[in-house]
């Protein structure tokens, strides 16, 4: 068996997580299994999923700049106890950088880096993921992309290979019967727009813009509801910001589920304003769901698989954002079964398979 190690963050409900997860559920598990490094004291809500697949999870040190010192003799001693790992494949960006440098130092074969954004979330290490930005070729062996934005972006237009972030697109398919359940349960009325955002909230999503767009929207129609559903750090600053416009009735915060196909049946629009993203797996989610989506045109137009997608300049101001909401949702148009082609994780799961096996030293 052909152990890789993933590198992520936290194994939490989130874009690249759920695809990694996808890809997980559908390989065969007795040709190749998944092992994760992630760099946080605690549990993600997928560990559980994990360990019960047969995966092993490791906790390696935060990557703060104070940490580094004890971060690679922390990697030192992890690649001398598990020389069983061969292929070490990471999805952290820019900060790729610092697992795959001490798996070179540990003469580890093969290093992937994976870039799965368009852009660089400007935290206080934002000059450091710049540096490690341009390095990165130092010490990969492979670069993948979750599409072609993302990998011109982070590996500098060098030659990169695209590997989608796949969907089990068969949870997704539409029933009018699944949309009156889920809408009652939302305690919805049918003729009531649900507007949608499905992220984790944190600087490239935007969801401040999100609740301003909204609070337009709510002055000619005032019969609507914006639900978020997903957890993180700036969650507080976009409850405030709910409150201060005075819209905590119409506004709902649905923390991190697990039941996102169904509520992508109760929606009638999903609203994506990112400020930077490569190919967000919700936009392709919310298509196989047959369901209308508006991205910003800071999103890789890769996502727009079917018609289905409408995208608006970020610079627009919030009321043209909430017209073009309104003019999406008239329509009441909702296609049914899509063909979402290679993002099928019953398609893309045998070929990364078969990328593995070639890679294998």
């Amino acid at each position: 068996m052909l152990r890789i190690l993933q590198v992520v963050n936290k194994m939490d409900r989130a874009g690249l997580e759920t695809a990694l997860m996808n890809y997980y559920r559908n390989i065969d598990r007795n040709v190749i299994q998944f092992d994760f490094l992630t760099h946080r004291p605690d549990s993600g809500q997928y560990d559980e999923e994990i360990l019960a697949l047969g995966g092993k999870i490791y906790r390696a040190p935060r990557l703060y700049p104070q940490n580094y010192l004890l971060y690679f003799k922390w990697m030192n001693k992890f690649w001398a106890e598990h020389p069983e790992y061969q292929i070490v494949h990471s999805h952290i960006d820019a900060m790729s950088y610092l697992p795959l440098l001490a798996a070179k130092k540990a003469n580890i074969p093969v290093r992937i880096a994976h870039s799965h954004s368009t852009g660089i979330d400007k935290d206080f290490k934002y000059p450091l993921k710049r540096l490690f930005r341009r390095i990165l070729k130092n010490v990969t062996t492979e670069e993948w992309a979750c599409g072609k934005a993302a990998g011109d972006f982070l590996f500098c237009s060098r030659k990169f290979r695209i590997v989608p972030n796949p969907i089990e697109a068969f949870m997704y398919s539409f029933s009018p019967q699944k949309r009156s359940q889920v809408r009652k349960a939302l305690a919805v009325a049918d003729q009531t727009v649900v507007i949608g955002h499905v992220g984790r909230f944190y600087y490239p999503k935007n969801q401040c813009f999100l609740v301003q767009i909204f609070k337009k929207y709510q002055d000619f129609n005032s019969d609507s509801k914006l639900l978020f559903i997903g957890e993180g750090e700036l969650e507080h600053q976009v409850r405030e910001m709910v409150k201060t416009l005075e819209l905590q009735p119409q506004v709902e915060f649905l923390g991190a589920r697990g039941d996102v196909p169904d509520i992508m049946q109760g929606l009638d629009i999903l609203v994506l304003p990112s400020i930077f993203e490569g190919v967000p797996m919700v936009g392709l989610e919310a298509q196989a769901a047959g369901l209308p989506v508006l991205l910003s045109n800071r999103i890789s137009p890769e996502v727009a698989v079917t018609e289905s997608c409408t995208f608006l300049p970020l610079e627009e101001s919030e009321e043209n954002w909430a017209l073009k909401i309104d003019e999406i949702v008239q329509r009441k148009e909702r296609c049914v079964s899509p063909d979402l082609k290679q993002y099928n994780v019953q398609n893309a799961a045998p070929k990364l398979q078969k990328m593995y096996q070639e890679l294998k030293p």
